[in-house]
């Protein structure tokens, strides 16, 4: 009888324990909550994973990942992500059982300098089991201690790890477990779970609608935010990275890393602000991309638009503008002014000839040290028109002005100045506006123009050496992982691009970058893609992880830089000879000035040369550092002509040459 009733007792138990998992899983009410809900609503970036160990698994195991991890920098990034993947991988029986189980990871500025991460993960009817509390037990040791708080109503467990000194707070709401080493992210996500941000952001939610779920994980990007973030590395955040925050609210990606290779297929849409720009560019079609053909293998950024023409662009904007009277109003008096003063037509003279592609490049000089190098390209749909039309409106200017300017001619290119001052801002947005008084010169089917004369001559060289993009086959190679047809697209030489904010940079950020240099070029090709589709942007990001010894190795990823001022100096003085009349090359930006100088970095002059319409002509006069007199000569036409004479450093007279 003992027996019996101990095994019905075990039935009994049994029973009720089925009956009560039933009620769980089947009759008890669905209250459940979205996770998107809980994540706070000043999110930077969100990542999102339903198979969270399945995916972590190949990204942990990755090239890019250990190389990544390897720096300090980015393990203090990643460190609380990393303590998560021993977990997974010292419980995995337990963590099957959470694959197929929303996770989500999101990053939040707490602080100027500091960023915290939170965690939200979708336990489903898991969590209605009380036993689930219990597992947390069974990851515990004598390293860790648990405790508990209340706030506002909302149970918080606290777990202190000794040896770090460092506390994850933990809290169940509804279906959902939240985590964060920041107790503020846990209790702001407590605070709005009722009334919940993201989660009813209609321009997120769409979005989120179209990125589905078709990879390992997706992210969100916000960028109302992403200047705070940033604010982190950067005294002043670049122009083009603060741009994003003026031109786009949500970013939503689809992630695939394969072969080292991460693709990122989503959707963006734009802001308030820049709607106008956007909308017409999203109302115009797109095109081929082609700039390639003359873009330098030394480009470190170019930004490319592409519609189906210039003039069904162009009406398309001035369509959206005149949404805003007062801004449309502006816009045309502006136009009409320098119509009035030039006499010239702007549909005549310039959206007659402009094609179906735009774009802006930054670029390291071959000719020069300069630090901006700045180009804008333009293709013409009649190079033989545009020659024409521009030719009137340097005519008009040489009436109309005061500029006396008389073109240079570089290795059979003339360049041009095109003395409007702001005219581009006006006629093709605020984008545009770093080209002020633009120097122009036409290569092929482009007309390119800067305000430095010596990128023109850089583009030129580059060009008839070949050494172009469409030349590259790591570029190639690259490019052809997007559509070939475009409205907007963008692409990094991520270790020349380094070098460029590097010379911009002040000294707390060439620290930081100069410590982290390797970890910024290991991924040296970056490209973005924007394609119209309805109301949001198809949005496209691919880069690739290469080992930091392959970088190095491709001269167009940047040359090793040397430290002059570690070299050694010879003792012995050399012997002087003609060599001393060698000059190196001398480039000019203005065209127009009487004469160019150089100044040594104490800002004493070390040459100074006359010139004549950006060529060398007349006294040229060379200096020691104390300004001792070093070297005389002349220039006739950009050549050296007479006698010209060598000092020594007490200034005697030690060697002529007539030339």
């Amino acid at each position: 009888m003992t027996k019996k009733r101990i095994l019905w007792t075990i039935f009994t138990l049994m029973g009720f324990y089925a009956c009560y998992l039933l009620y769980v899983f089947v009759l008890s009410p669905k209250n459940n909550l979205q996770p998107i809900y809980l994540i706070p609503k000043d999110a930077v970036f969100i990542i999102e994973s339903d198979k969270p160990v399945e995916g972590w698994q190949k990204v942990s195991d990755s090239d890019a990942w250990e190389h990544l991890t390897s720096n300090s920098y980015f393990s203090e990034l990643t460190e609380s992500i990393q303590k998560i993947d021993t977990v997974f991988k010292d419980q995995q029986r337990l963590f099957k059982q959470f694959d197929g189980r929303s996770l989500y990871i999101s990053i939040h500025m707490i602080s100027k300098k500091d960023y915290g991460i939170f965690y939200v993960l979708d336990l489903k009817k898991l969590a209605k089991l009380k036993l689930v509390k219990s597992y947390l037990n069974t990851l515990l040791n004598d390293d860790y201690v648990l405790s508990k708080r209340n706030y506002h109503g909302q149970e918080i467990l606290e777990l202190l790890d000794k040896r770090t000194k460092k506390t994850m707070y933990i809290s169940f709401i509804k279906n959902q477990l939240i985590a964060s080493y920041t107790h503020t992210l846990v209790e702001a996500s407590i605070d709005q779970h009722k009334e919940p941000f993201l989660g009813r952001n209609l321009e997120f939610l769409r979005v989120n609608e179209e990125v589905g779920y078709a990879d390992d994980f997706r992210l969100y990007i916000q960028y109302k935010y992403l200047d705070d973030y940033l604010g982190q590395y950067f005294s002043t955040v670049p122009d083009a990275l603060e741009r994003l925050n003026k031109n786009l609210k949500f970013t939503g990606f689809s992630l695939d890393l394969e072969n080292e290779v991460l693709t990122a297929e989503g959707f963006s849409n734009i802001t308030e602000a820049n709607e106008v720009y956007l909308n017409a560019l999203r109302a115009s079609g797109t095109s081929e991309r082609n700039v390639p053909i003359i873009a330098p293998k030394t480009t470190s950024l170019y930004v490319g638009y592409g519609f189906k023409d210039f003039a069904t662009f162009y009406a398309n904007f001035e369509d959206i503008l005149k949404a805003d009277s007062t801004q449309f109003q502006s816009y045309k008096n502006n136009l009409e002014r320098v119509e009035r003063v030039l006499k010239i037509n702007v549909q005549e003279q310039f959206v007659s000839w402009i094609g179906n592609e735009i774009a802006v490049l930054q670029l390291t000089s071959n000719l020069t040290q300069d630090k901006d190098e700045t180009a804008l390209l333009i293709k013409t749909k009649d190079a033989a028109l545009a020659k024409e039309q521009l030719d009137f409106v340097l005519q008009q200017i040489r009436k109309k002005t005061p500029i006396k300017f008389k073109s240079v001619v570089y290795k059979n290119h003339d360049i041009h100045f095109l003395s409007i001052k702001g005219f581009f801002k006006l006629l093709l947005g605020n984008r545009f506006n770093a080209f002020d008084k633009p120097y122009f010169t036409q290569i092929e089917d482009y007309v390119v123009f800067s305000d430095n004369p010596n990128t023109l001559k850089s583009i030129i060289t580059d060009v008839l050496d070949g050494s172009t993009l469409e030349n590259s086959q790591d570029f190639i190679t690259f490019n052809n992982r997007f559509e070939q047809e475009s409205s907007v697209y963008v692409y990094a030489n991520v270790p020349l691009l380094y070098k460029g904010i590097y010379q911009e940079a002040d000294y707390a950020t060439k620290k930081l970058l100069t410590t982290n240099k390797d970890y910024f070029i290991c991924f040296p090709q970056l490209g973005i893609q924007l394609t119209p589709e309805e109301e949001l942007f198809k949005s496209t990001l691919v880069t690739a992880y290469q080992p930091v010894g392959m970088v190095a190795q491709n001269q167009y990823y940047g040359k090793p830089e040397v430290n002059k001022r570690h070299q050694p100096i010879s003792k012995v003085e050399k012997e002087i000879t003609e060599a001393v009349f060698n000059l190196k090359p001398m480039y000019p930006k203005d065209l127009n000035a009487k004469s160019y100088q150089i100044k040594y970095a104490s800002g004493a002059l070390k040459m100074q040369v006359g010139l004549t319409d950006g060529k060398k002509n007349g006294r040229y006069k060379a200096y020691y550092p104390d300004g001792t007199r070093k070297m005389t000569g002349k220039f006739k036409e950009d050549k050296q002509a007479g006698t010209w004479r060598y000092y020594n450093r007490d200034g005697q007279l030690v060697l002529k040459k007539r030339f």
